[in-house]
């Protein structure tokens, strides 16, 4: 059995060790712990690095925004 959680390092607490305790009983496990780099993770698709990248030359070229005004919102 695998599972993956991902959550903030001050989300952990007693519930969740409680949690994986009742999870795996008595089996061994390995924890594996690492720091999630966003822009790493959003780059691993292909369609998504494209949409980013052309997001970001348009702010660049300032082309294709957007205007919001805040008071409409």
């Amino acid at each position: 059995m695998q599972s993956s959680y991902r959550l903030k390092a001050n989300e952990l607490d007693e519930k969740f060790i409680a949690g994986l305790k009742e999870t795996y009983k008595d089996k061994d496990i390995e924890i594996i712990i690492y720091e999630v780099n966003e822009t790493e993770y959003l780059l691993q698709s292909d369609v998504n690095r494209q949409r980013l990248m052309q997001a970001k030359t348009n702010v660049d070229n300032k082309t294709n925004l957007v205007e919001i005004d805040l008071e409409d919102l």
